[in-house]
């Protein structure tokens, strides 16, 4: 399994494709090459930890096979970042792990108390963060902290009280944007659009993260089975998303969200694809700034499940502290 000190040494890549692009492998080597046969960019595959690419690239049988052998994901996303494939490198012979997977019936609801009470909590630490708080926000702060989570006694009974959460802080938390609701996947607005993409990355990012550990992704706790979904990566994102939050409330205080970078098309928002690589930074940045965190909390998930601990030292990430 990759220790911290492996992880540390590698680098996530992104590549935006606008014309027909060419990645080869050659010496141990990525190379990206342009519709000439220019190399545009060679990185070291020892140093790879997941490729993202987005656009039309080609790529060679000889480099989806060095991308398994190095241990590297290739995520492929279209020009509006939707996800078009995944070539992956799980490690899906650890029988062991996916046992304690699919033997999780007793603990699955106490799991996902855990899951939902690390994310509200990070929401409510995003308010209670804020220089100027109002007496709404303190009010906000209250109602969300007298949600009793723990109290729930099934799954229905957890989903409405996250929401009831999450519709607090969303109308607190993002007050100055002409907040109107979070809608998942309309394109409502641009906050609702940039969210989409913020937590697209987030997503493929985690779901990296549990692919070098060889995780059952599509067997959740909190979100259940359904098909194609990838319930799992679903449920680790969870305590993260305060990450993508707290980037767009700091991208529209610092003016860094401009409307003209937007298209509105059918009552639906879009980004036009030379935009896109800005505002994907924007995230990606924040992203990598936590990624040792987000490692750790993987990594401590599986030796959790692993070894059967006791509920009291389930992993939990905390937005304002460190990790040791």
């Amino acid at each position: 399994m990759m220790t911290l000190p492996d992880f540390r040494y590698k680098q996530c890549l992104f590549y935006f494709s606008s014309k027909q692009s060419k990645i080869t492998f050659r010496a141990s080597n990525l190379v990206i090459k342009d519709d000439k046969e220019n190399t545009k960019l060679q990185h070291s595959c020892h140093k790879s930890f997941v490729l993202f690419i987005i656009g039309n690239v080609t790529l060679s049988n000889v480099l989806m096979i060095q991308a398994k052998k190095h241990g590297f994901p290739i995520i492929l996303l279209s020009y509006n970042l939707r996800v078009d494939g995944y070539i992956n490198n799980r490690a899906e012979g650890n029988f062991l792990l996916r046992k304690k997977q699919y033997s999780l019936a007793e603990k699955e609801l106490m799991i996902a108390k855990k899951l939902v009470r690390q994310k509200v909590d990070n929401q409510i630490a995003l308010i209670h963060g804020l220089r100027y708080r109002s007496k709404e926000d303190n009010e906000t702060i209250a109602e969300m902290r007298s949600i009793c989570l723990d109290h729930a006694e099934d799954y229905q009974e957890l989903m409405g009280l996250e929401g009831i959460a999450s519709k607090l802080f969303f109308s607190c938390y993002f007050r100055l944007l002409d907040w109107k609701a979070r809608l998942p996947r309309t394109k409502y607005d641009i906050a609702n659009l940039l969210l989409d993409i913020g937590y697209t990355y987030l997503f493929n990012f985690v779901e990296a993260m549990l692919g070098c550990y060889g995780f059952d992704i599509y067997c959740g706790v909190y979100h259940k089975f359904f098909y194609q979904r990838k319930s799992l990566v679903c449920d680790i994102i969870e305590p993260f998303r305060c990450i993508i939050d707290e980037r767009l409330r700091k991208a529209h205080n610092l003016k860094q969200i401009d409307p003209n970078d937007f298209l509105l098309i059918k009552g639906q928002y879009t980004m036009p694809f030379k935009n896109q690589k800005r505002y994907t930074s924007l995230f990606m940045q924040d992203i990598l700034d936590r990624k040792e965190e987000i490692f750790l909390y993987v990594q401590s998930y599986y030796r959790w499940l692993i070894k059967g601990k006791e509920d009291e030292d389930f992993p939990v990430f905390c937005i304002y502290t460190k990790p040791k």
